[in-house]
C-alpha cells in the first residue's frame, strides 16, 4: 500500500500544538488535542489594483505579477490598441497593438504574448504576438472568432470558445497551437464568449462570459482544462460578468474590467487562489438603525463604540446625539448648539464637534466636547466654516477645508489644530476644498475626495491629500472623485465610503497609504453620512441622505486566516 510520505515525501509528524509555517496539503497529529489533522487547498477572489483605461473587451497575458491587458473597446465606440502591464499592485501604458479590436483573444508572458482573433467591425483570424517592447504578426487561426479566449506561450497555446457572426453561433471548439499551425481537441462543457482565462495548454482555466442559455447576462461559472478535458470548478465569480481580461496561472489568476452589460466598462479586478489559508472577501452588513433619521451628521469612535451627533433632519437642525454598542443606538444628551455639515472625532468617550453649519452664523466656529455623558462648550475655532472634515483625538484633533458662512468668501485651504484647549494654524491643504472625508491623527491624518470646482464631475476631485502634523503632500487618486462621503482609518489603512457624483453612491474605496482600489458596496446608497472614524478594517456608516435615512451599516475588511481541519472517522 503507498504510504503518505511515499505520495507527499514526509511523514506525518506528532505535534503538541499546530505549526505556523504549514504546507499546503500537509497532515499532522496534535498530540495535545489528539487529533489528525490537515491543511488543505482553497479558492478565492480578492481586490487588485485598477486599469488606468476602463474598457470591456479587452484580452489578457502573463502572471499575477507581470500581467498585460490589450486592445478592447465599446461596439458602439472606437475600438482601442492600448496595451497596459500589470506589477502585482498597479498598471502602466506599454506600447499599442498593431490593429485596434476589441473581443480578442490573448495569452503568454509579460515578454512574449499573443493576441489573436477579435474584431474590427468584421471578425477575423488575425494573430499578433508581443516580446516585451513591441506587437508583430503571427499566423492566423483556422477559424475566425471573436469574442474567443486563448491560454499558453506562443510555442504552445490554447484557444477555446468565441463566436462568429453572421448568424452569430456560439463556439465549444478548442484549438491547441503547436507554435506553427491549430489543431482540434476537446470542446468546453458549455460554450460560451467574452470569459476571462488563464493557465497553458496542458492546464487552464476559464471564468465568467456569455451562454447561448445566458445571452444578455453574464455568468460567474468557472472551467478547468487539464490537457485533454474540461470541468466545472467549485467556486465561482464574485462579480458575475463577461468582456474581462484575464491573466495568471490556473493557481494564481487575475481577472480585470468587463461588463455586467456589453455596454458597460468596470474597472473592478479580482484575483482567483488556491491556498491553505481561509480568505475572506469585504462586506457590509446592517447594523441597527439609528434613533433619529439625517443627514449632513458626523461621527466618532468605533463599530463597536459609536458616537454620531447634529445632523439635518429638515427644519429643525438637529442637536442629537445618540451611541452605538456594536447591536444598536441609543438616545444621549444633545449637543449645545444644534448643526449640521459639522465634523468631529475622538471616541465614545472623549468625543469633540466643530466647525458646524447653524441658522445663526456666528455659530459656525464652535467646539464643544463629549465625555460619554454630555457635551461642553469649549473654546471657539479660528475660522467660522461648515462641511470640513476632522480627524485625530479629542486632545489632538485636525479640522481641514470648508466652506465659510460668509456668503462669497472662497472655500477652505485653511487647517487648525486643537491641543485639547484651544485651536491654532495648521498646514496649508493642497486646493480650496469643502465636503470632503478625513481620518488618521494630528500627526498622519488623511483627507480624501471633496468638491473644489471646477475639477472634475462638477467640482468633484479624486485629490488625497497626507498630513504630517505641519503640512500637507498629494497621495494616490481615488478611483472615483466623490464629495460627501465618510473616511475611516489611517493614514495607512482607510476606507472611504458612499458619498455623492452623479446621486448618492453605495460605494467604497480603500487606501494602503499608496493607492486606492475598489471595495465591497454597501445596501444603501447615501451622502453626507455618520460613521466610525478611527479603523479602516472595521468601519461604520450611519444616517445619510437623500432621502434622510436610519439605516447602519458595518464594514469588515477582508481576513486571511489557516484552514485546519479535523480527520475524524466513521
Amino acid at each position: 500500500m503507498t504510504t503518505y510520505r511515499q505520495v507527499k515525501g514526509y511523514s506525518i509528524k506528532s505535534v503538541s500544538s499546530d505549526p505556523s509555517n504549514i504546507k499546503e496539503g500537509q497532515i499532522w497529529y496534535n498530540s495535545s488535542a489528539k487529533q489528525i489533522k490537515v491543511s488543505p487547498f482553497l479558492e478565492a477572489w480578492s481586490s487588485g489594483g485598477n486599469l488606468n483605461t476602463a474598457r470591456p473587451a479587452a484580452a489578457g497575458a502573463g502572471i499575477q505579477t507581470a500581467g498585460l491587458c490589450f486592445g478592447g473597446g465599446n461596439a458602439n465606440a472606437a475600438r482601442l490598441d492600448v496595451s497596459e502591464e500589470y506589477n502585482g499592485t498597479s498598471w502602466t501604458e506599454g506600447n499599442n497593438l498593431n490593429t485596434a479590436r476589441r473581443t480578442l483573444g490573448g495569452s503568454g508572458t509579460q515578454t512574449a504574448a499573443m493576441a489573436v482573433g477579435g474584431t474590427t467591425g468584421t471578425v477575423s483570424t488575425a494573430s499578433e504576438k508581443y516580446d516585451g517592447t513591441s506587437w508583430t504578426s503571427t499566423p492566423s487561426l483556422n477559424q475566425a472568432k471573436r469574442n474567443t479566449q486563448n491560454v499558453g506561450p506562443s510555442a504552445a497555446a490554447l484557444n477555446f470558445g468565441g463566436y462568429t457572426t453572421p448568424p452569430q453561433v456560439v463556439r465549444t471548439e478548442t484549438e491547441s497551437w503547436d507554435g506553427s499551425s491549430w489543431t482540434a481537441v476537446n470542446a468546453m462543457n458549455v460554450g460560451r464568449y467574452g470569459a476571462g482565462a488563464t493557465g497553458t495548454q496542458t492546464s487552464a482555466i476559464a471564468f465568467g462570459g456569455f451562454n447561448p442559455g445566458n445571452p444578455t447576462n453574464p455568468v460567474a461559472v468557472n472551467e478547468s482544462w487539464d490537457g485533454t478535458s474540461w470541468t466545472n470548478t467549485s467556486i465561482s465569480l464574485a462579480q458575475a460578468r463577461g468582456y474581462g481580461a484575464g491573466f495568471g496561472t490556473n493557481t494564481a489568476a487575475v481577472l480585470a474590467g468587463g461588463g455586467p452589460t456589453p455596454a458597460n466598462k468596470p474597472s473592478a479586478t479580482e484575483e482567483y487562489s488556491e491556498t491553505a489559508n481561509v480568505i475572506t472577501g469585504a462586506a457590509w452588513a446592517s447594523g441597527g438603525n439609528i434613533g433619529t433619521a439625517r443627514r449632513a451628521l458626523w461621527g466618532a469612535g468605533t463599530q463597536t463604540a459609536g458616537l454620531i451627533f447634529g445632523g439635518y433632519i429638515g427644519a429643525p437642525v438637529s442637536a442629537d446625539t445618540e451611541e452605538y454598542n456594536g447591536t444598536s443606538w441609543s438616545e444621549q444628551n444633545n449637543l449645545n448648539t444644534a448643526g449640521y455639515h459639522l465634523a468631529g472625532t475622538g471616541t465614545q468617550t472623549a468625543g469633540i464637534a466643530f466647525a458646524r453649519g447653524t441658522p445663526t452664523p456666528n455659530n459656525g466656529p464652535l467646539t464643544e466636547e463629549y465625555d460619554g455623558t454630555s457635551w461642553s462648550e469649549q473654546n471657539d475655532m479660528g475660522t467660522a466654516r461648515y462641511a470640513t472634515a476632522g480627524f485625530g483625538i479629542q486632545t489632538a484633533a485636525a479640522c481641514v477645508g470648508g466652506s465659510p458662512v460668509s456668503i462669497g468668501t472662497p472655500n477652505m485651504q485653511r487647517t487648525e489644530e486643537y491641543d485639547g484647549s484651544s485651536w491654532s494654524d495648521g498646514g496649508t491643504y493642497p486646493t480650496p476644498i469643502y465636503s470632503l472625508g478625513g481620518c488618521g491623527t494630528q500627526s498622519a491624518g488623511l483627507g480624501c475626495g471633496g468638491f473644489s470646482p471646477p475639477a472634475g464631475l462638477s467640482g468633484r476631485v479624486t485629490l488625497t491629500g497626507e498630513y504630517d502634523g505641519s503640512s500637507w503632500t498629494t497621495g494616490g487618486s481615488l478611483v472615483q472623485g466623490v464629495d460627501g462621503g465618510f473616511a475611516s482609518g489611517s493614514q495607512t489603512d482607510a476606507i472611504f465610503f458612499c458619498g455623492y457624483a452623479s446621486g448618492p453612491l453605495n460605494q467604497s474605496q480603500k487606501y494602503d497609504g499608496t493607492s486606492w482600489v475598489s471595495s465591497a458596496s454597501l445596501a444603501n446608497a447615501r451622502n453626507s453620512l455618520g460613521g466610525s472614524s478611527t479603523t479602516g478594517a472595521l468601519a461604520l456608516a450611519a444616517g445619510g441622505g437623500t432621502p434622510n435615512t436610519n439605516s447602519t451599516e458595518e464594514f469588515t475588511g477582508e481576513t486571511s486566516s489557516l484552514n485546519i481541519k479535523t480527520i475524524t472517522t466513521s
